[in-house]
Order: C-alpha cells, then structure tokens, then sequence
C-alpha cells in the first residue's frame, strides 16, 4: 500500500495495491499488520458500516465525543464521493481546517481519519457505496456535527450537477463556533 500524508497531520489518503488482468482485480482492503507497518499506527476497527446514496446527498459534517470518539477508514466501492475532514483538535495549529478528497470506485482510495475530527461526504454519483471502519462503536448520546456550509470552515464542496440532499439534523447543526465541544 502507499501512504500519502496531507497538509493536516494524521489525515492519510491510502492507495492499495490493485492487482488486475483480463478477469477484473483483486485488492487487498485492509490488513491491520500492513497498516501499522506502513503509518506507525496502532489501529483497532471494531464495526464496519455501508452506505448508499443518490447523486447530491450530502452526509456530515460528524463525530463522536470522547470516550467514544472514532477513528475511520473510508472508502467507495461503487460510484465516487468528495470525501472531508475538519480537524476539531483544541490546540491543533491546523484547528477548524480540513483536507478533501475524491473517494471512487474508480481510484480505489481510502481515507484514514483519526479522533479529533468531523467527517462528511458529498455523493457526485448515482447509487455510490460508501464504507467506513470504525475504531469505536457508534453511541448515539456521544455524536455531534458541525454545519456543512460553515462560513468559518470555508468547504470547497464540489458541483455534483444535481440539487444536493440533506438530511434536517444536517441542516440544523451549529457552527463551528457554536459547538461546545472540542478534542
């Protein structure tokens, strides 16, 4: 696998290795062993979730608060998402920035988001499958969001080329500088 390190540190774009011919590929998804010998990381998922979604669903911007906050590694397997990450890290010199991505079918990448960060996605196809393993069991009195259209955060969302779907809760969550918590 390759590891690319973006402007924020500990958000990580993982290229697998994809080995193809004539009868289609063959990939690798996950292997804690190789992850940890690739980053230094010692990661532990303990649920994978799935998602599909129409063209335009805008899911996020979310987290879990500590002791149940989680770290992720998201990935498309059908379709294609621009895929962001807000570091929410009291004391972080990168605080309230983020790190977009496009996440495909297509590319095969993934996106390791550590603790301490409010994560969403923008689906830009039809039927996309998104997947994500998490290293913390979701609890619901633990989740927060921040608002996707944040003026603060500045998210550069892509054009999916259809009107976006939101969920209410969505649609409702606090700004940045509202939300009462912070990592």
């Amino acid at each position: 696998m390759n590891i690319i390190k973006t402007d924020i540190e500990g958000l990580l774009i993982v290229e697998p290795k994809v080995f193809g011919d004539a009868r289609g590929y063959f990939m690798e998804v996950f292997s804690e062993r190789d992850f940890r010998a690739a980053t230094g990381l010692d990661v532990h998922f303990v649920q994978d979730n799935e998602s599909m979604s129409a063209r335009g669903v805008l899911r996020g911007l979310h987290f879990q608060k500590a002791p149940y906050a989680q770290s992720k590694l998201v990935r498309v397997v059908r379709g294609a998402v621009q895929d962001v990450a807000v570091d929410m890290r009291a004391g972080s010199p990168t605080f309230g920035r983020y790190v977009s991505v496009v996440l495909s079918g297509e590319n095969k990448r993934m996106f390791y988001i550590p603790e301490g960060f409010a994560h969403g996605f923008l689906t830009l196809e039809d039927n996309t499958v998104f997947q994500y393993k998490c290293g913390a069991f979701y609890e619901p009195s633990s989740e927060g969001a921040v608002r996707w259209n944040d003026p603060d955060l500045k998210v550069e969302w892509m054009d999916p080329g259809c009107a976006w779907i939101l969920s209410d809760k969505d649609r409702r969550s606090p700004f940045l500088s509202e939300q009462p918590y912070r990592f």
